[in-house]
């Protein structure tokens, strides 16, 4: 017995976006961003000097780190693509609650902290965390529709 599948919605695309969007942030963690970034650095408030003495250490275990948090973020997008295309899609009431607290907790929570510590990255990671909302508040209206409609 096949599950019965909503067409493409605006929901569930925008959803799907937000997905390879954080999936995409994972792989530049994992491959691209570099230990330190001169924003870094200025959070920090470190001396030559200070940056000189811990700096090769420093870089070796966050690009450790690094790896870890990308990991993460690529396998949330990756469920979040996955939770798009199937129980968001076919609106289970539980794939909202999973895309809300997902989405919270990952692209959300790193928006709040890039703001916090002044980030270079803020407005893109906050553009990057409205396509998420957006799917949400998409789901909502689209939901709302569909009890008008009966």
């Amino acid at each position: 017995m096949k599950a019965t599948v909503n067409p493409w919605t605006t929901s569930s695309v925008t959803l799907a976006l937000a997905g390879m969007i954080i999936a995409g942030i994972g792989l530049y963690f994992i491959a691209l961003r570099p230990p330190l970034l001169p924003e870094d650095v200025r959070y920090m408030d470190l001396s030559v000097a200070e940056l000189e003495a811990i700096g090769p250490r420093l870089a070796m275990w966050l690009t450790q780190v690094f790896r870890v948090l990308g990991g993460y973020a690529l396998a949330t997008g990756v469920l979040l693509v996955a939770l798009a295309l199937t129980a968001f899609r076919a609106r289970h009431p539980v794939a909202v609650a999973g895309a809300l607290i997902g989405g919270a907790s990952s692209i959300g929570l790193m928006s709040v902290v890039n703001f916090t510590i002044g980030s270079d990255f803020r407005w893109p990671l906050f553009a990057c965390a409205l396509v998420w909302a957006v799917g949400l508040i998409a789901y909502g209206l689209e939901s709302s529709r569909t009890t008008d409609d009966k």
